[in-house]
């Protein structure tokens, strides 16, 4: 019998801490996914982000709910608990390496980053590992163009430029906490569990 080949899936990893998710996280993974002709996007919610270590983050289980209801209506989205379940602080290394060990075929994994992280590429923990193992999708927020990255650890980097959601997780927190409506600025089901459960409240 022929052996079939077939082609290798692209898969994009976005890792953070979505607290909460927002519209501009799925507007961003949406215009990855297209701009960059990817399979599947995977969203990975961190564990224990070491970058936010002075930060206070919504428990990782509260997080990953609002995830998965954020995505569960586009089927080119899932949600990866592989730094939620891994113990330790969330480097993108070992994000990158467990969302891989996940499929059973070969895959090419994409690594989607706001473009003025890369900034800061050289302080991430075994960078040049993971430079072998992604591809760097960029993304360019509205009036913050970025074509240009270092590299000497041999990262390769696609630059695309985002559509004007100008929002972040924290300002949707700050909104609640002002007893301010956050409808429209996240799906409906994160509003409805932001207010079930009680969150951002102080």
């Amino acid at each position: 019998m022929a052996v079939v080949d077939r082609p290798v899936r692209s898969i994009g990893i976005f890792g953070g801490t979505f607290d909460p998710p927002h519209l501009g996280h799925l507007v961003a993974a949406s215009e990855a996914a297209f701009r960059c002709a990817l399979d599947e996007v995977v969203f990975v919610p961190a564990g224990d982000p070491w970058q936010k270590h002075h930060l206070k983050v919504t428990d990782a289980g509260a997080r990953l709910a609002m995830t998965r209801s954020a995505v569960e209506s586009d089927p080119l989205f899932r949600v990866s608990t592989c730094d939620i379940d891994r113990a330790g602080a969330t480097y993108a290394v070992d994000t990158v390496a467990d969302v891989g060990a996940e499929y059973d075929e070969e895959v090419d994994l994409y690594f989607i980053i706001g473009a003025d992280s890369l900034e800061n590429l050289h302080t991430w923990h075994r960078v040049e590992e993971l430079c072998r193992a992604v591809r760097f999708i960029a993304l360019n927020r509205h009036g913050h163009s970025r074509r240009e990255v270092d590299t000497s650890f041999g990262a390769r980097v696609e630059f695309i430029d985002m559509p004007a959601v100008d929002l972040s997780s924290t300002e949707c927190r700050q909104r609640v906490r002002d007893e301010q409506p956050i409808r429209y600025l996240v799906p409906e089901a994160v509003e409805a569990y932001v207010r079930e459960h009680g969150l951002y409240r102080g």
